[in-house]
């Protein structure tokens, strides 16, 4: 298992400890066209949910590994933040932003790993 997959797995599980809902991971790996190696996406029920899920990736991939996300996007409306660890992009919507921007379908060419 690459460093790349085993951030990808801490954060899946950190979304899913906080009980963040369909968790996924996209092997995005063998697309040319990808922005990173993976994509790891989940829902919160409200905005302050889908906060604490952020913030509970980052404690617990700083806690294993000391790394901070080179970039977080989305925090302050908190209907769809972006946590960008250059090789693994986390991902955590609103349902409702899900539903609307569907990552999923967009990059269905990636290989779906269990979360």
């Amino acid at each position: 298992m690459t460093e790349s997959e085993i951030l990808a797995k801490l954060a899946a599980q950190a979304l899913e400890d906080k009980k963040g809902m369909d968790v996924k991971i996209l092997d995005l790996r063998n697309l040319p066209s990808a922005p990173t190696s993976f994509f790891v996406i989940a829902s919160g029920n409200v905005p302050s949910h889908v906060s604490a899920l952020s913030d509970h990736v980052h404690e617990t991939i700083k806690k294993a590994t000391g790394l901070n996300p080179s970039k977080v996007e989305g925090y302050t409306n908190a209907e769809w933040i972006l946590m960008d660890y250059f090789d693994v992009v986390v991902h955590i919507f609103l349902q409702s932003k899900r539903d609307f921007y569907r990552l999923e379908q967009l990059w269905e060419d990636g290989t779906l790993l269990n979360a």
